[in-house]
């Protein structure tokens, strides 16, 4: 029963995926939308709203040179560019067209008409990408705590715990996900794209090969490089792919979902096996992170122009982070704790 669960979600998921990837954005082909990019692209101005960073001579050429040379770093963060004042305006005016005719919000350049606030382009995604990354912090830092302080020690001052090395990359490379997801959706532009989209498929690639190494057992070196090298070399691939190739958000969502249902297979059969005193807090994690996942699939506009569906996944992310990391120092207690024993009766 617990194998056809996971395989129908698995197909669900991958429909879910194959059917949103063909979506195109539709206000993108607007022509009132188009016309009036047009125009602001020509003359700095949308109606009467006229943007000072956007100096045009009669050729259409900005006096100034490129916008990011105009300004000081910070000045440069918390004002948009020409183009994506021209794209947020229109986008703005023609949503209240629209709403004005009874009709409903589209997509624009592949994302949903957010409200900007204090420059912030997505603020509720933002928000919750930075209580993910501190909710990751207290977790490994409880973790290095709880290794250290609370947990004996062996002769060389070194943990019993066998993964604790493994937990730490995990957290490195969490804070450096949700850091770049909140630098991303503040400002939406080719550079913090790929970083956002690099740090994710790092951060899922490197939790697959984790889930397969506790899920396992393994604890030899040699055998958790074998597992791990073609995953890496998969992995360090696909980003260079997408930075140095081909952005291809289709091809990359399914990378990222194959590799998220598989660590979440992964862990659900274990827990499904294991004698794990904490095995119902990754049964949280495991249905809990499923269901979530639903919510990068099938997507929803945002309400008032602040909530959308990528906005509530990261919000649901914040408690299971939570309760992980729970299991993380649970996990280390457990298998700490045996190691002791097994010492113990090998003293007598």
């Amino acid at each position: 029963m617990l194998k056809q669960y996971w395989v129908a979600f698995f197909v669900v998921v991958l429909w879910g995926f194959g059917f949103t990837a063909i979506d195109a954005s539709a206000g993108d082909a607007d022509p009132h939308y188009r016309s009036c990019l047009q125009q602001c692209e020509e003359t700095g101005c949308v109606a009467q709203r006229c943007f000072p960073h956007c100096n045009f001579s009669s050729g259409g050429v900005s006096v100034d040179g490129p916008w990011f040379l105009q300004e000081p770093l910070y000045l440069q963060w918390k004002q948009w560019d020409c183009q994506s004042d021209c794209r947020y305006y229109c986008m703005v005016d023609r949503e209240k067209e629209r709403e004005a005719a009874g009709y409903g919000p589209v997509k624009y350049h592949g994302k949903w008409p957010f409200k900007r606030v204090y420059g912030i382009q997505e603020p509720a995604s933002v928000a919750f990408s930075a209580l993910n990354l501190a909710m990751h912090f207290h977790g490994w830092v409880s973790f290095i705590i709880l290794l250290f302080y609370k947990l004996p020690l062996r002769r060389d001052k070194k943990a019993y715990y066998d993964y604790a090395g493994l937990w730490h990359i995990y957290g490195f490379l969490s804070l450096n996900s949700w850091f770049w997801s909140a630098v991303f959706h503040s400002r939406d532009v080719d550079l913090t794209e790929k970083l956002d989209y690099s740090a994710a498929v790092a951060l899922l690639g490197y939790s697959l090969i984790l889930a397969i190494l506790r899920s396992f057992d393994v604890r030899d070196d040699a055998v958790r490089v074998m597992v791990a090298a073609p995953l890496l070399a998969f992995v360090t691939t696909h980003i260079l792919y997408l930075n140095f190739y081909k952005l291809d958000y289709g091809w990359n969502m399914k990378v990222c979902v194959v590799m998220a249902v598989a660590q979440l297979l992964i862990w659900a059969v274990w827990a499904g096996v294991t004698r794990h005193p904490s095995r119902w807090k990754l049964w949280l994690v495991v249905v809990g992170g499923g269901l979530a996942m639903l919510l990068e699939i099938y997507d929803f506009p945002p309400y008032e122009g602040f909530l959308d569906a990528h906005a509530v996944w990261h919000a649901t992310t914040i408690p299971l982070t939570y309760i992980w990391w729970s299991f993380i120092r649970d996990d280390a207690e457990f298998l700490t704790s045996n190691q002791v024993k097994k010492l113990a009766k090998k003293a007598k």
